[in-house]
């Protein structure tokens, strides 16, 4: 059954595990898990450059916050990582990786997602704070997370990407997100209906906010005299996960700055592409076979399209949920119906490395031009990837 659009947290309250452990339970948790998972740390980028990262916010002027409780522009942050030179540069005490997220936001997600508190404080990144971007960077992709989930859910991707040249800008979608640190303190929390009368028209407002969020954001890339991070990007690619990927295919549709778009696991909810198709490169990547929104998308699709099925994946395989589960003891907090649906069969190295391969392989080809067959034909070294519809070479 494909319920991809609504929040995790939706279904971990339905099946009456979304309150916060008590702390015995959490104690019992933790005491059962191997000590060498006791601490998270995202699977180590592979391209050839370091990684920096910072955060900033990002106000939308031309638009009214239709969530905010008080009439005002659309405000977000938005967290960039980007290449800063070559090779890595070993860990060292003055110069350590960047905190996974700051505190706030770690205690909203570990307690919507039934994590063993304090998880998230202690991941381990590869993303160093401060340093300026290589010369020559002029490829940007754009990331939406899923409904009720943070940035910081696909930073392992994001440090991915980076690291093979890239600049990465992750949006948290206010109101949306489980929760949003703004630089002057202020948390604002996930305030979207958990299970609205119209899922329907909800589906449609929330798409249609994010891919304005989307297109806030390529518009700050793109601009003339100071674009963020000082990088003059030439072509823009998109990538969503969950209400994220339809979000980015919305954005995609209406929005020609971005050159091509990559789904992860997301139904085309909330959106008219499923009836009118797009015109330029789109990858799906899921742990489902198919879904009828994919399967109408298809139909209609005028350009380059790739569906790739992720044999024994789950929703969150493409994030870095598969990497936290043993630290955040999901196994134990989740029920096994949930568990599978969300995490899947697949060691969660494997996740990693496949997602990562294929968004790799998409943004080179369509954002740098660089010929990529994984795409055309999965080989050996990625048995879990099943090509299940091509079109255009």
């Amino acid at each position: 059954m494909f319920t991809r659009r609504a929040a995790l947290t939706v279904a971990l309250a339905a099946l009456g595990t979304g309150a916060l452990p008590t702390a015995t339970a959490t104690a019992t948790a933790a005491a059962a898990l191997p000590r060498s998972a006791t601490r998270a740390v995202l699977p180590r980028p592979t391209g050839r450059y370091s990684v920096s990262t910072r955060s900033l916010p990002l106000t939308d002027f031309g638009r009214t916050d239709p969530f905010a409780s008080r009439p005002g522009p659309r405000k977000l942050m938005v967290q960039l990582w980007y290449p800063t030179g070559s090779p890595a540069p070993a860990p060292h005490p003055r110069n350590p990786a960047v905190p996974y997220t700051d505190p706030g936001t770690a205690a909203a997600l570990e307690a919507d997602w039934s994590m063993r508190p304090g998880v998230l404080k202690g991941v381990g990144t590869h993303a160093r704070a401060g340093g300026r971007p290589v010369p020559g960077i002029r490829s940007a992709v754009v990331m939406s997370h899923g409904r009720g989930a943070s940035r910081i859910l696909t930073g392992g991707l994001a440090e991915e990407l980076a690291s093979h040249g890239h600049l990465v800008a992750a949006v948290d979608h206010t109101y949306d997100a489980a929760a949003v640190r703004f630089p002057d303190g202020r948390l604002v929390l996930g305030a979207l209906p958990a299970e609205p009368d119209d899922w329907d028209a909800q589906d449609r407002l929330e798409v249609a906010v994010r891919a304005a969020d989307l297109r806030c954001v390529a518009a700050a890339l793109c601009r003339r005299g100071r674009p963020l991070a000082g990088v003059h990007v030439q072509r823009v690619g998109l990538l969503g996960h969950s209400l994220g990927g339809a979000a980015a295919a919305e954005a995609l549709r209406t929005d020609r700055r971005f050159v091509a778009g990559l789904d992860l696991d997301g139904g085309l909810f909330g959106t008219t592409v499923p009836e009118t198709g797009l015109d330029r490169p789109f990858l799906l990547l899921t742990s489902s076979p198919d879904h009828e929104t994919w399967a109408r998308w298809r139909a209609r699709h005028r350009s380059w399209g790739r569906h790739l099925h992720l044999t024994g994946g789950g929703h969150l395989s493409a994030t870095d949920v598969p990497a936290l589960a043993a630290a955040a003891g999901l196994r134990e907090r989740w029920p096994e119906p949930l568990f599978g649906e969300y995490l899947g069969a697949m060691a969660p190295h494997r996740a990693a490395a496949v997602t990562r391969a294929c968004a790799t392989a998409f943004f080179d080809r369509f954002l740098l031009g660089l010929h990529r067959p994984l795409l055309d034909a999965p080989g050996p070294r990625h048995p879990e990837l099943r090509l299940l519809w091509t079109r255009g070479t």
